[in-house]
């Protein structure tokens, strides 16, 4: 497999010694009568390697997949396709950091290797990013049912436009979605049945992939001048604009191409539940969940990279950057897209809850971390986590900014920085010594994370300072 083939490294000493560290269950040393340390392999885990990738596929899959146009259309195909596949090359290199590291001191949690390789504070440290990175996951999630639950609504009252009545108002949907449906899921002590709606998620998410295939070839190009079925510009996005042509651009650089890694990288981001899964997986080795973490990956390549071309070869400069929310600009009636959008609004909304657990859970270790559960705990953090995200949904202008801000700051942690701090600090000096190859590539993908981390956030900022993100995409 060609991931497989990239991510890999050559065998020199210091992997060797790694994995040969790996095999022996009393690597680290303990004294009689103390407790031993647990590993992976004291664990007998029960679920097949199918399913695994399934389960990690899930983990992969996310809101970042209707971004993917947009950010096609703002750096060009081929551009695009590339900065792609790097992003999934250098995801599958720091799931194989995470699982050496934690492979040498049997940890389950991303939480836990911040504690074994920097104490506390590198615990607080990983919950706090994952906390982060969650709630943007989930602010994604109750802006889609913002911005395409009036468009429901608006399509079973037969209604080709938004007529200005307050059920038609995506921010009050949003705080009723979320007293209704939301608040109570997540109060369950336990994820429960919660846990298959990822299945469905998924599946939704394939049901698009498809419809948006079907429609590129059932839509005429939308912006030919000899093309009278079509709505004019300005009513078909929202604004004028002169750069609208049918010609697919294979590389283009404008200010919003400042989002594009961002969101690729957003899209990518599965690392917190990589140890989870490696624990459960049947007959488990690093080889083995490395196998499951590459197939996955490029699974998900394979579907992010269709959905996105054929998005953009459908609405080329003028897909927003929520790829839906485009074809109902240009009939909000149609059956299959408003079947799509149902499928979407459904598994989103259902999601949210299971995104807010491993928050809740985070906060907990950090604030309470020898309480008991209390049922009034239990409800204050999810009543003010999802008020929080609320509010950022409300008052965030546009999807992008979420992804943009998102998928620079708490991505390339999980992705970067903290698998190779943590693979530096974790693994032992006299088997790897900091000057030893994998430590000094690893010490590079810090810095790289850094960098990436650095030039996104000043390109954001750049953007949002000259004002010019308002008016892309028609918001």
């Amino acid at each position: 497999m060609e991931l497989q083939k990239m991510n890999g490294h050559s065998r020199d000493d210091g992997f060797d010694a790694v994995e040969a560290i790996e095999e022996n269950t009393e690597f680290l040393p303990h004294k009689a009568g103390a407790k031993k340390e647990v590993h992976f392999t004291d664990f007998e885990g029960k679920t097949s390697f199918g399913m695994s990738i399934f389960n990690l596929s899930n983990a992969i899959m996310g809101s970042g997949i209707l971004g993917l146009a947009y950010a096609m259309a703002n750096t060009g195909i081929v551009l695009f396709l590339i900065l792609l596949l790097c992003i999934a090359i250098l995801s599958a290199y720091s799931i194989h950091l995470l699982l050496k590291s934690a492979g040498v001191v049997g940890i389950r949690a991303y939480e836990q290797l911040g504690n074994r390789a920097f104490g506390h504070p590198g615990k607080v440290l990983a919950a706090l990013i994952i906390t982060m990175h969650n709630i943007g996951a989930m602010s994604s999630y109750l802006y889609i049912v913002k911005s395409e639950l009036p468009l429901v609504i608006q399509a079973f009252l037969g209604k080709h436009e938004n007529t200005g009545e307050w059920f038609l108002n995506g921010n009050y949907l949003i705080i009723i979605v979320s007293a209704a449906i939301i608040l109570p899921l997540a109060l369950m002590k336990q994820l429960g049945y919660l846990g298959y709606t990822s299945g469905f998620s998924l599946s939704c998410m394939v049901f698009f992939l498809i419809s948006v295939v079907y429609k590129k070839f059932s839509l005429s190009c939308l912006y030919d001048p000899n093309n009278n079925t079509t709505a004019p510009h300005d009513k078909l996005l929202g604004f004028n604009r002169t750069d609208l042509t049918c010609d697919a651009k294979l590389f283009t650089i404008n200010s919003e191409a400042a989002y594009t890694i961002p969101i690729i990288a957003f899209a990518f981001v599965c690392h917190p539940e990589v140890l989870p899964i490696y624990t459960e997986l049947r007959n488990a080795n690093k080889k083995r969940m490395q196998a499951v973490a590459n197939i996955s990956i490029l699974a998900m390549f394979v579907m992010y990279l269709l959905t996105a071309l054929f998005g953009y070869l459908t609405f080329y400069a003028g897909v927003e950057a929520e790829l839906l929310h485009t074809y109902s600009l240009v009939d909000p009636l149609d059956v299959l897209i408003l079947c799509v959008r149902l499928a979407v609004l459904v598994a989103v909304t259902l999601t949210v809850p299971v995104v807010l657990f491993p928050i809740r859970r985070a906060l907990l270790q950090i604030f309470f971390p020898e309480k008991p559960f209390h049922w009034a705990r239990h409800f204050v953090i999810a009543f003010c986590l999802i008020f929080v995200v609320n509010l950022l949904v409300i008052f965030v202008p546009s999807i992008k900014d979420i992804f943009g801000v998102i998928g620079a700051t708490s991505a390339p942690s999980l992705i970067f920085i903290l698998p190779a701090i943590f693979y530096i600090r974790i693994v032992p000096e006299d088997v790897e010594p900091l000057k030893s190859k994998p430590k000094i590539q690893a010490a590079c993908f810090a810095a790289l994370g850094f960098i990436f981390m650095i030039m996104s956030l000043s390109f954001i900022f750049i953007d949002w300072s000259t004002g010019k993100s308002g008016s892309i995409g028609g918001h």
